[in-house]
């Protein structure tokens, strides 16, 4: 009898328990969770519109060095990347033949020049004065000496000598250098590649509808998709022509204050400016029923509104109201930009902060 009513006691008290828990969590299920919200005023301001393309570096100054030798390399100054000034010694090959024939010419030289003495002495002329000898005279004295040909020969031992070492035509960086140090030069195929990285020419298109909007010296900005850094540069050439596609090629020139390379792909921005717009962020315009709404606050209430978005770059859109909606948007307005993508018409919501 007692563990009778025990049990049904210790039932009846789980009902208990049982049914406020039920009523707790269904509470839980009904709690109207807050709408957070981040808002701006509405003014007008100066839009800028951005006229996007892609693009490729070209540098300006480029070249493909040679030897013009078959000599072993004995010095090499510089390895891929390495920076070089104007006449500066990228490299050097084995100069003991070229110096041999450079001496033999100048022991030719040096013959020629007694024989030309035993000449002009023997028509009567001091060979330490060769201003006051006849030009007629001294021609010939040359050439039957073989001064004339001995000269020529130095020149030539001369310029062989200089091309053992390989200068920098203009300062640049160096790339595409494979030759290593003792190996013997090729001189059907270049050594390197010279590559003035100072300032570089982007080359891309626009379509033909664009073209009212950029001049010769506009300013332009490139972002590279290697670290998205934005570079400085202007518009220097625009191609007269409309070519199949409808498109225009378009030329500027950037100022290397980085890491551009010959080559690199990049993004070209061309921004105009637009006065006296109703700008918002992206993230204020949302869809519903298919349509652009953004949703104006006012004493706590979110009010959906309909617009016209008109011009964007990549972060903000130019607005207007839908007047075939009946919607009404002007500046002074407060504008919700974050936490609306849930929010319906007449939303409570409370501004963040």
């Amino acid at each position: 009898m007692f563990i009778s009513i025990f049990c049904l006691f210790f039932i009846s008290s789980c009902g208990v328990d049982t049914g406020k828990a039920a009523d707790k969590i269904g509470k839980k299920q009904f709690t109207e969770e807050k709408n957070l919200v981040d808002v701006i005023v509405l003014k007008k301001s100066t839009f800028t519109k951005e006229l996007l393309s892609n693009g490729k570096l070209k540098a300006l100054q480029k070249s493909r060095l040679k030897f013009e030798t078959t000599e072993q390399l004995i010095k090499l100054n510089v390895k891929n990347g390495s920076h070089i000034a104007k006449g500066g010694i990228i490299a050097q090959a084995n100069t003991q033949k070229a110096l041999q024939k450079v001496n033999q010419a100048k022991l030719q030289v040096k013959k020629a020049e007694l024989s030309r003495e035993e000449l002009l002495i023997g028509q009567g002329f001091s060979p330490d004065k060769l201003n006051e000898v006849p030009d007629d005279i001294l021609d010939i004295a040359n050439t039957r000496s073989g001064w004339h040909s001995a000269q020529n020969e130095l020149k030539l031992a001369q310029n062989e000598l200089e091309k053992q070492t390989l200068k920098a035509p203009f300062t640049g960086i160096i790339a595409n250098l494979n030759q290593k140090l003792y190996e013997n030069i090729n001189p059907s195929e270049p050594f390197c590649t010279l590559i003035d990285d100072r300032k570089f020419e982007v080359e891309f298109s626009i379509l033909e509808k664009e073209l009212k909007e950029i001049n010769i010296g506009q300013k332009v900005k490139i972002k590279t998709f290697a670290d998205n850094k934005l570079y400085q540069g202007y518009i220097n050439e625009i191609n007269p022509l409309v070519e199949d596609n409808g498109m225009v090629k378009v030329k500027a020139l950037i100022n290397n204050s980085g890491k551009l390379i010959e080559g690199m792909n990049v993004e070209v921005i061309i921004e105009n400016k637009i006065p006296e717009q109703l700008v918002v962020p992206k993230p204020a315009v949302v869809l519903r029923q298919n349509k652009e709404v953004l949703f104006r606050y006012k004493s706590g209430t979110a009010y959906w509104t309909y617009v016209i978005t008109g011009y964007e770059n990549s972060h903000s859109y130019t607005v207007t109201a839908n007047k075939e909606r009946g919607a009404d948007i002007q500046a002074g307005d407060t504008v919700i930009i974050s936490g609306n993508l849930n929010l319906a018409h007449e939303s409570k919501v409370e501004i963040r902060n």
